[in-house]
């Protein structure tokens, strides 16, 4: 066929007889694709040497010690770096792009991009995306995963719930438990994977641990998400917020400070996974002049940093399970794991920080089948690092070599 004839039917070559020509390729050929590692942590034990075989974008074997190549694979040679599983991001807001402004919603899932792209960068895979206006997060979920938008796995929660305040109202607006209920149903009909509430007051600047929804409204939450197959993440900047929320049943507690023993118990015997957010305070605090902070609020987001890191130190020792959240808006994308260096300040070795960020993520988002390790059936989501990132956590922050999702590479330095 010469090259301008193209798919022109009068060149005698059909879709149809294309197709066939296609599917008469050795497998290999089309899909099989051969990543070499120097080492390889695959979420429990480092491989020597790794040779790992994706095939349709799932890992059909990881092999160690230089193992041979089958003919017609394409090789991602990665040989001198340190491989890992694909990390997870449990607390993004993607389309948060600047502050201030009104934009079509068009226009924001648009430029959300770059926030995609700084994420890929970080070894970022996968995020949950804990809430969004106009169902941005939605239709970027959707453009990531039909191939339209670069960009990590998304599992996103619409708007988040809060109570009504000034006037102002959302489809996430609730102020009864019906209200709540009927928000929920709502988020989940719009195509929500996970629901979010605003169990306090606290964002940005502002530290305010305030309760804002009861434990009934919690509890309400919870039952109908939990019914109709999402998990709940419960916002809540200070103890008592908390601990209704953990009451209510939230698979996630997200931010608070200050947790009393009875309720880093009660997180231990339910498994409610705590997602402390250390470094979106510090991220904060080196932005401020970017977002106009005052002295008197970068004065009591150090304070409250110390305070979340003590509250972790404390639910480390005492065996509550982690997952890793940066809370990344706006310019803070592109420092998503920063987070990990908090976990090993608080007392976990790196390969701890490193489950946190892979294993635990896969299993809070229930998707233990498909994220999280480096093993054959998994996704073919792996970033390779210059160092050992087992004797050292700042490789996994500064070091990221190459990335690759659902086997394409995605990232290469």
């Amino acid at each position: 066929m010469s090259p301008r004839c193209g798919l022109n039917p009068r060149c005698g070559l059909s879709l149809k007889t294309l197709a066939l020509l296609l599917c008469a390729l050795p497998a290999a050929a089309q899909s099989l694709t051969a990543v070499r590692f120097g080492k390889l942590w695959d979420g429990a034990k480092v491989i020597d040497r790794a040779v790992v075989l994706v095939e349709n974008g799932r890992i059909r074997s990881v092999q160690a010690g230089d193992a041979p190549i089958p003919a017609g694979a394409s090789v991602v040679d990665w040989s001198r770096f340190y491989g890992l599983p694909g990390l997870i991001d449990v607390h993004t807001h993607m389309t948060y792009i600047q502050r201030g402004g009104n934009r079509l919603p068009a226009v924001t899932v648009f430029l959300a991009q770059e926030n995609a792209r700084k994420t890929l960068q970080t070894g970022v895979t996968t995020v949950r995306d804990l809430g969004a206006s106009d169902y941005n997060d939605v239709a970027m979920r959707d453009l990531i995963n039909r191939g339209a938008m670069p960009g990590p796995r998304m599992f996103v929660s619409g708007y988040g719930l809060s109570i009504p305040r000034g006037g102002q109202s959302s489809p996430g607006t609730a102020g009864t438990p019906d209200e709540v209920r009927l928000a929920v149903r709502r988020q989940i009909a719009a195509g929500a994977d996970v629901i979010k509430l605003y169990g306090s007051l606290g964002s940005f600047d502002s530290v305010d641990t305030q309760q804002t929804f009861t434990f009934d409204e919690m509890k309400a939450a919870v039952d109908v998400a939990h019914t109709m197959g999402r998990k709940v993440a419960i916002h809540s900047y200070g103890p008592e917020g908390a601990r209704d929320a953990v009451r209510a049943g939230a698979d996630s507690l997200e931010h608070a400070v200050d947790l009393d023993d009875e309720t880093l118990a009660e997180m231990v015997r339910r498994k409610t996974f705590y997602v402390p957010t250390i470094d979106h305070n510090r991220y904060y605090v080196d932005a401020a002049s970017e977002y106009g902070f005052r002295p008197a609020a970068v004065e009591g987001l150090n304070r409250y940093i110390a305070r979340n890191l003590e509250t972790a130190k404390r639910a480390v020792k005492v065996g509550v399970r982690f997952a890793m959240g940066s809370d990344a808006v706006y310019s803070g994308f592109g420092q998503n794991t920063r987070e990990l260096a908090w976990f090993v300040k608080a007392g976990m070795t790196p390969e701890q920080a490193l489950r946190v960020a892979t294993a635990n993520g896969a299993e809070l988002l229930g998707q233990q089948a498909d994220l999280g390790d480096a093993i054959p059936g998994k996704f073919a989501d792996l970033i390779a690092v210059e160092g050992d990132p087992l004797a050292d956590i700042d490789v996994v922050i500064t070091k990221v070599r190459g990335v690759m999702k659902g086997g394409a590479v995605v990232v290469t330095r």
